[in-house]
């Protein structure tokens, strides 16, 4: 595997990228850099792809909080590509497959350029079911009037339009990673889930029954024609009460942390602390949790459409048979609540299904929580030599990068772990009692968890403003 990524690094290092800035951008610079790129995404979520027919089916209509996409629109794919391919990339790193070390200046550009590599395949690949598995369906109206009828070619330039919207929100997100705050990834599952709560709290319009669908809207209506409350209303209290759950616990458990104190080594009396948070992966790793379910669900979906059902079943976008099935994650109480709603599936099988859901998001938070770490280089031995070049030390301990890392070992895994099997209990929590605006209970947390460590970043970026040499300890210069 060396040999080989070596003759291809030639090519890894010119794969296309943002251009850095060559220095020090200014935090109004950021904000503004962070403004453009988010009303870019909403422009892109509003452009319809072109030849579409009306009755195509969404293949990740729940997992649309999560991929950060727009059913029918240009970004269709949403993120799904590029943490498809973290995936790959951080299996195979942490498989010991893939060596390069990344924290050498010629192993990160030969990381980045595989991964642009992984993003565009995958691109390709998530983008290509869509079309042949008779997922999105070319408009035969169109096609008449434009093409001569000719079906096929309207299906390649849907396709087409797909792989664009893909490279445009990896370029966006790079831009955002390197001019703005934060992360495009972060920033597109905040902005599409908060547009998403704020119509799930006030939209007026009623689908299933009478009522509106918005949380507000559908109180007054109720309330004003004597409507059965808890017949209409119940679930949607149930919703409420669990998003203010998760907001407050999340808000919480990030400040939440265990701080290890540092001294300068030449500075008398400047001290400082290295919060290591019980969430101190982050909630992202649960994105690739979620997102390798979603790839799951499409290649059984996919299967299903070509009339091959070893897998099992599907109808429309719900699998209800076989292996696919009980690989599904929970999405609310109507998934589960077999004696309230008439599911087509015996207890146990319901059962069974929620235990493989919460085995499947414990385990794979704790796994991809570590191998997030070490991608990341937020493990031991990568917080020991940021520590050392900023001039800190440990007090009581010699400044050495060997005793540091094997100081922060007694913390740093073992916290991830824990983080990493708590986030994902929480989120399985809030998947099984739903929450406001049908965005997942997994898509709140990791819009609130987001948007806090955003704000934490903000505040951070202003303080660097205001102290210039307190970068060099945070890494930015």
């Amino acid at each position: 595997m060396g040999s080989f990524l070596d003759a291809m690094e030639p090519i890894l290092a010119k794969m296309p990228a943002v251009k850095p800035p060559e220095g020090h951008v200014h935090f109004k610079n950021k904000l503004i850099w962070t403004a453009v790129i988010l009303i870019i995404y909403f422009i892109l979520s509003n452009i319809p792809l072109f030849g579409l027919a009306p009755d195509s089916q969404d293949i990740f209509l729940y997992y649309r909080a999560l991929l950060a996409g727009s059913s029918g629109s240009i970004i269709q794919l949403g993120i799904g590509p590029i943490v498809t391919a973290s995936i790959v990339l951080q299996l195979l790193k942490g498989a010991d497959i893939l060596h390069i070390d990344t924290s050498e200046a010629r192993g990160q550009v030969m990381y980045m350029g595989l991964q642009k590599i992984f993003i565009f395949a995958m691109i390709i690949i998530e983008a290509a079911p869509n079309l042949v598995g008779g997922f999105l369906k070319p408009d035969p109206a169109i096609a008449n009037a434009f093409f001569g009828g000719n079906l096929f070619l309207l299906s390649f330039i849907i396709f087409l339009q797909i792989c664009l919207g893909g490279v445009l929100i990896f370029l966006m997100d790079e831009v955002v990673t390197k001019w703005g705050i934060g992360s495009g990834v972060g920033l597109f599952i905040i902005a599409g889930i908060s547009q998403a709560l704020v119509n799930g709290f006030i939209n007026w319009t009623a689908v299933s029954d009478p009522y509106p669908v918005g949380f507000f809207p559908r109180l007054i209506a109720i309330g004003i024609s004597g409507g059965n409350f808890l017949q209409y209303f119940g679930t949607d209290l149930l919703a409420f009460i669990t998003t203010i759950a998760i907001f407050l616990i999340v808000v919480y458990v990030e400040s939440t942390r265990i701080e290890i104190p540092l001294a300068h080594a030449q500075v008398r009396g400047a001290r400082a602390r290295f919060p290591v948070k019980l969430i101190y992966a982050s909630v992202l790793p649960m994105i690739l949790v979620r997102v390798l379910q979603a790839n799951i669900q499409m290649f059984g979906m996919f299967l299903s459409n070509m009339g091959i059902t070893i897998l099992g079943k599907f109808e429309g976008q719900t699998p209800v048979s076989g292996l696919m099935y009980y690989l599904a994650p929970i999405n609310g109480p109507s998934d589960w609540m077999w004696w309230i709603t008439d599911l087509g599936h015996a207890p146990w099988e319901v059962l069974t299904r929620m235990g493989v859901d919460i085995v499947f998001m414990v385990v794979g938070g704790a796994i991809f929580a570590l191998f997030w770490v070490k991608t990341a280089g937020l493990d031991s031995s990568a917080v020991a030599r940021q520590i050392q070049n900023s001039g800190m030390s440990i007090p009581g301990y010699r400044r050495n990068p060997q005793i540091l890392e094997k100081y922060l070992e007694r913390y740093i895994p073992r916290v991830t772990v824990i983080g990493g099997v708590f986030i994902g209990v929480l989120s399985v929590f809030a998947n099984l009692f739903g929450v406001i605006g049908a965005v997942s209970g997994t898509g709140l947390l990791l819009t609130v968890s987001i948007t806090y460590r955003l704000y934490e970043e903000i505040a951070s970026q202003q303080i660097m403003e205001m102290y210039p040499f307190m970068r060099t300890f945070f890494g930015k210069e």
